[in-house]
């Protein structure tokens, strides 16, 4: 049914912000963010987020994964919408609202390459970004903020680990996310105590150091507990 409105209204978009963790040498891995290059106006050549307008009929979920996989060739990654930006300013060319999701990639199985109207597409350092096209800088910092809550609530930091993985790696990475350190006998009693962690009975193989117990994340078991009312909580 086609229906007239009476007023104007905004131009509706979204955009992601992908976030993976890079490098392997913990002294140097940091939480890293998936940014495109434009290649058209405005904002042409500038660095910005993944993101487009939302088509007719489709909904914002939709329009994400969407763009995310036109722009950057990354799809079937953790995607979660966390906020709206609506600022009459935010865009030059019209008003335009956008609704931003932070997505969760793990590096190892994941490969991304610039389409359609990005010129390039690249990994950054999080709290080392190019300037950033539009208000992407303040959607970049917020997602980051939700992204330091969430982890505390959900697991949904194993999204951004390989399957397997040690103690150690599962450490890095909350402290990556949250941006200190972490008491390393107190977060493995934590964690371990939840029972949730499924110990492979295999060790690292090829590393210098002494090789680690791998473990897998028991997703059935956590999903299970959750509908009990099992509270994820770090």
């Amino acid at each position: 049914m086609n229906t007239s409105y009476q007023y104007p209204r905004p131009a509706l978009t979204v955009d992601c912000v992908v976030f993976g963790i890079g490098a392997s040498d913990a002294a140097t891995r940091k939480l890293q963010v998936l940014l495109i290059q434009r290649d058209l106006p405005p904002f042409k050549n500038a660095w910005a987020l993944p993101g487009g307008f939302v088509r007719i009929n489709e909904s914002l979920d939709q329009a994400a994964a969407r763009e995310l996989r036109e722009e950057t060739g990354l799809s079937k990654v953790y995607l979660e919408q966390f906020h709206t930006f609506g600022d009459p300013q935010r865009d030059p060319r019209e008003h335009v609202v956008s609704v931003a999701h932070f997505a969760l990639v793990n590096l190892f199985d994941h490969k991304v390459l610039a389409a359609t109207d990005a010129r390039d597409a690249d990994w950054f350092d999080a709290d080392q970004t190019p300037k950033l096209a539009f208000d992407h800088q303040l959607i970049l910092t917020s997602a980051w903020q939700r992204l330091q809550q969430a982890v505390r609530q959900r697991p949904i930091g194993f999204e951004l680990l390989p399957r397997e993985f040690t103690l150690t790696q599962l450490q890095q990475l909350y402290e990556v996310i949250l941006n200190q350190s972490l008491d390393k006998r107190n977060f493995r009693k934590k964690l371990l105590a939840m029972e949730l962690l499924i110990d492979t009975q295999r060790k690292q193989t090829g590393v210098a150091h002494r090789a680690a117990k791998l473990y897998r994340f028991d997703r059935t078991k956590y999903q299970r507990l959750q509908k009990a009312g099992f509270h994820f909580e770090l």
